[in-house]
């Protein structure tokens, strides 16, 4: 059995299609589909099958595709423990992440990731909460954020590691009326003008939830994807927002906690099992979780 087969089919089944597999592995299409003829011959049955303009595995190619994460993560295990006989920092990192996240942890961590030999490469993305997982085929750990449980969705098959739990405060101007109380209840703010995200995105959870609880919907002004620019808006205005405690900057906005509704994300670091082992990578993610623990106190 070829390893480099089993490697393909893990590939199709994370990616979803030749033309994917054949862009993150730096080959042509019909190169591809070469191969995946040949572990077809070498299996003696059939691994893929058609499905509609692509193709997708038959159960046959997913148990052998079950078996490249298998070996994949095998290796990689081989390969840390080698690293770290011969003491070596074991190479480049490339973390996604989003930009508060971003903001919040890598300062420290690239001083930490520098010291170590480590080469730290970060992309900020700005994702829906089920859109996360995906990333971990081309990173080697996707920092997320979710409101639903401890595990995020899509990440089965996937090395979770929680990093915090995060409160998702009422932001307003210090200047509105709002901002004297304590806490705050959807009945507080029922009337209010809101500045919110995408539809599918974590914090519009709580918009959804205090809306429920009235039993009307909200008036929601703007849908923004960018925190600081929400941060902004509602320190000039008498919108309110629901922004995150740790990572939100307080000038000019005052943040109150909300009651009643659940309101808080939780923030996780996801892998796919082989990147887990890598030395290097398992010396980035305890840099990222001692900047999360201290980032929480």
């Amino acid at each position: 059995m070829d390893v480099r087969h089993l490697q393909l089919l893990r590939e199709l089944a994370d990616r979803g299609s030749i033309t994917a597999v054949a862009a993150a592995t730096y080959r042509t299409v019909s190169a591809v589909s070469q191969q995946l003829r040949t572990a077809q011959r070498d299996a003696g049955m059939r691994l893929v099958e058609p499905d509609g303009r692509g193709v997708r595995l038959t159960e046959a190619g997913r148990v052998l595709a079950a078996g490249g994460v298998e070996v994949e993560t095998v290796l990689a295990a081989v390969q840390a423990r080698w690293d770290d006989y011969r003491n070596h920092p074991g190479g480049a990192v490339s973390v996604a992440a989003f930009p508060s996240a971003a903001t919040l942890l890598f300062p420290s961590v690239l001083q930490t990731t520098a010291r170590a030999g480590i080469e730290l490469r970060i992309v900020d993305v700005d994702l829906a909460e089920h859109e996360f997982a995906g990333l971990t085929v081309d990173h080697d750990i996707v920092i997320a954020h979710h409101l639903g449980g401890s595990e995020p969705p899509g990440a089965s098959g996937l090395v979770v590691r929680e990093l915090a739990v995060e409160p998702l405060d009422i932001a307003m101007a210090s200047t509105h009326p709002l901002a004297g109380q304590e806490v705050l209840t959807a009945d507080d703010v029922a009337d209010a003008s809101w500045i919110g995200v995408p539809e599918g995105y974590p914090l519009d959870t709580v918009l959804t939830a205090i809306a429920a609880q009235l039993g009307r919907p909200l008036h929601v002004a703007q849908r923004i994807r960018d925190n600081r620019l929400v941060e902004a808006l509602v320190a000039g205005s008498d919108h309110l927002a629901v922004l995150p405690r740790f990572t939100t900057s307080n000038s000019g906005l005052t943040l109150t906690p909300i009651v009643e509704v659940a309101a808080r994300r939780h923030l996780s670091a996801l892998m796919r099992p082989d990147r887990a082992q890598r030395r290097a990578v398992r010396t980035t993610l305890e840099a990222i979780a001692d900047a999360a623990r201290t980032a929480s106190y």
